[in-house]
């Protein structure tokens, strides 16, 4: 998920008077306000690469215009001309942020990786500068000393404006403010050439396939796909396998030649550590060193103590103790799915030992013979589109809305679709963008963004989000099939992208997914279990040739391997997380990072078996932006509030209870940022969470 660019990121549409200075913005389109149907839409029509930079520094000019002029206010500071103008403010910014992260993450070009180079900086002094103005933060201070007048939403943005200055500096002295703000600038051009590297690794490194020989037991959507993917790169006739993880998984799983499947897992877990120019070694010690200073001069220990601070865990050790709770359970696991392959592996008598290139291969071969169970024939019964509208029949039940395709709206590429969303009452609720296929500039994975929030203070702004992923894309006329994993996937984002949906509250700094990191992750993957519910799998999971529904005893045999793998699952991405926090709680220790990595690993136990999901020289999360920095843990956290809340749908009556999906609405879903998160979830729950419910669903001791 994409965070703001600019301070504020009002999503209103409605700016201050337009200013003399700023007539020559009308000559670029990306400056203006939106257009169209649907309270105005993006224009990606008219988009030039070349508009880029001089929109972003109009917009910081007028950005900077705005605040001067809260600054300049003669009256006494209050809500109304401070606070509220500060909400208004940076629309501009928004508007123009929005449109260059969309061609930044998925249309990148090296015109684009350019224009990211020369602005990173500026854009990060720029934020500096609002955030470090003292005559701004004396108004700010003033508003939220004198809170208690106000009405509990109005309550927590002035909580939110103060807490966000003081944490960036705003009461530090000058020279320490400049060191700050220098750091910040340098910060950000390391996150973007971070970014390219790892860019560039998955984008130049592609494996061939030309024989029968080396697609041996590939099945055929996924040949179908490589075979797309090759067309679209010139190489009709061959078989393309992408660096990306939705065309390695499948590769990994399935293909019989051990020798390919070592090629390929070793170049993706590679990227961005191959000494060369596009290794991020010593990039991540620079950033690191660099966070540790900034932590020191804003008075905290750790860059781990000021990430995780306003986060719904409070302190990195809350995050480090759940996560070493579960770890012993998850390398247990490890070692006994590793046992059950070996004995697979060992009657094969072809001398193999577990290797992690290996564990996807023998899993599935255990997971045939433990629970006759082969993915591979669950796949055909899982159609992309026959998902999407699975995810919206879902959110209709749960939450009253329906989705209607829309064309009368400009996209970014043609492989993007639109769809407008309804209440139960017919009213527009806002616009869902769903972007599903992998292509050369786009990063890789699969997220949400909020091109537009929602709010209400200065008149109804409907929101509009958008669903990303990196499907490879078929055969023109062909379905595209995805893994159950992927089909998860799907899901977890479009929670994402429905807690934007149902957001109702007055202020955008407030709205939708503008929570804790912590705590963003538990609407999406709450999310999830719908999927696995049999009015989804009825209704949407239908084979693609014969159009009829995953038999129920497919789905029974999917259910009893329900913690089937776990301890790969959990120990691959809580070994990411451990050693995000680990590097982060080291303070200015002179890190190498492969070393760390690796020593903290053995340090651990980590089972050598399998990889971290996300090596650190590739650890987008992390890396790419302050984002998920020492947040990573934030997966596990939401993860065991999600399956405490799902167990709430089952105590209620079943997870499409109408009681209980209204409780959900009206606690979490609709309330954004303007509740504490933790008294969020107890409004829902009645109680604080409790992790045996996580723990339970993965097979895990709850003792």
């Amino acid at each position: 998920m994409k965070r703001r660019t600019f301070l504020t990121a009002s999503a209103a549409l409605a700016t201050l008077p337009a200013l003399p200075a700023f007539a020559q913005a009308q000559a670029n389109p990306l400056t203006l306000a939106w257009t169209g149907p649907y309270g105005g839409v993006p224009p990606f029509d008219k988009v030039k690469v070349a508009d880029f930079a001089p929109a972003l520094t109009e917009a910081m000019a007028q950005e900077r215009a705005e605040v001067d002029a809260i600054c300049a206010n003669k009256a006494p500071p209050s809500f109304d001309n401070t606070l509220a103008a500060l909400e208004r403010s940076g629309a501009m910014g928004e508007r123009v942020g929005v449109i260059y992260g969309i061609w930044s993450g998925t249309l990148s070009t090296p015109e684009v990786r350019d224009v990211d180079k020369a602005m990173a900086p500026k854009l990060a002094a720029h934020n500096d500068a609002i955030l470090q103005n003292p005559a701004l933060f004396a108004r700010i201070a003033a508003v939220y000393d004198a809170r208690a007048g106000l009405t509990p939403e109005q309550q927590r943005l002035a909580w939110l404006y103060w807490t966000r200055f003081v944490r960036a500096g705003a009461k530090l002295s000058a020279p320490d403010k400049a060191r700050v703000a220098q750091i910040n600038q340098q910060l950000a051009g390391l996150f973007t050439q971070f970014s390219q590297n790892l860019l560039a690794d998955e984008t130049d490194y592609v494996l061939y396939l030309r024989t029968e020989s080396e697609l041996s037991g590939l099945p055929e959507d996924v040949r179908a796909a490589a075979a797309a993917a090759a067309e679209a790169r010139g190489h009709k006739g061959e078989f393309a396998i992408l660096n990306t993880r939705s065309s390695i998984d499948p590769f990994l799983t399935y293909s019989s030649r051990r020798d390919l499947r070592e090629k390929v897992w070793r170049t993706f877990y590679s990227r961005g550590d191959n000494g060369d120019a596009h290794d991020n070694n010593a990039i991540i010690k620079q950033i690191l060193k660099l966070r540790a200073e900034r932590a020191k001069i804003l008075g905290y220990p750790t860059h781990a103590h000021w990430r995780v601070e306003p986060a719904m865990a409070k302190t990195p050790e809350a995050a480090m103790d759940l996560m070493m709770r579960v770890w012993p359970f998850a390398i247990a696991r490890v070692r006994q799915e590793v046992s059950q392959m070996q004995a697979i592996a060992d009657t094969e008598k072809r001398g193999v030992k577990i290797a992690p290139w290996d564990y996807r291969y023998y899993a599935e071969k255990v997971r045939a013979d433990l629970y006759a169970l082969d993915m591979n024939a669950v796949k055909p019964y899982l159609q992309l589109d026959k998902l999407r509208e699975g995810m919206h029949w879902a959110a209709g039940q749960l939450y009253g809305f329906s989705f209607t395709p829309v064309t009368d709206v400009p996209v970014a590429h043609p492989d993007i679709t639109v769809w407008e969303v309804k209440a139960a009452d017919g009213a527009h609720v806002g616009l869902w963008y769903f972007d599903p296929y992998a292509r050369a500039g786009k990063r890789s994975g699969a997220w949400m963004n909020a091109y537009r929030s929602q709010s209400t203070f200065d008149g109804a702004v409907t929101t509009i989000v958008s669903n990303n992923a990196n499907f490879v894309k078929g055969a023109p006329g062909e379905p595209v099939l995805v893994s159950w994993d992927d089909a998860k996937t799907m899901f977890h984002e479009f929670g994402h992208a429905l807690h934007g949906l149902n957001s109702k509250v007055a202020y955008p700094s407030l709205s939708g997914t503008a929570v804790a990191r912590d705590y963003v992750e538990f609407p999406s993957q709450l999310n999830e279990h719908w999927l696995s519910t049999p009015q989804v799998l009825n209704r949407f999971a239908l084979h693609y040739q014969t159009g009829k529904p995953i038999p129920a005893e497919l789905v029974e045999k999917i259910n009893k391997a329900h913690t089937f793998r776990t301890g790969f699952d959990v120990t691959e991405y809580l070994s990411s997380a451990l050693i995000d926090m680990k590097l982060h709680l080291a303070g200015d220790a002179d890190i190498d990072p492969d070393a760390f990595e690796r020593d903290e690993l053995k340090k651990l136990g980590m089972p050598e078996e399998l990889p971290m999901r996300h090596r650190t020289p590739q650890f987008q999360h992390v890396f790419a932006s302050d984002g998920y920095s020492a947040g990573y843990y934030s997966y596990l956290w939401s993860e065991v509030l999600d399956h405490d809340a799902f167990e709430a749908f089952e105590e209620a009556g079943g997870p499409y209870d109408k009681a209980m999906a209204k409780r959900l609405h009206d606690m979490i879903m609709s309330v954004g940022n303007t509740v504490d998160p933790a008294d969020q979830y107890r409004a829902f729950r009645g109680r604080d969470p409790d992790v045996k419910a996580y723990l339970r669903d993965k097979g895990f001791p709850t003792g």
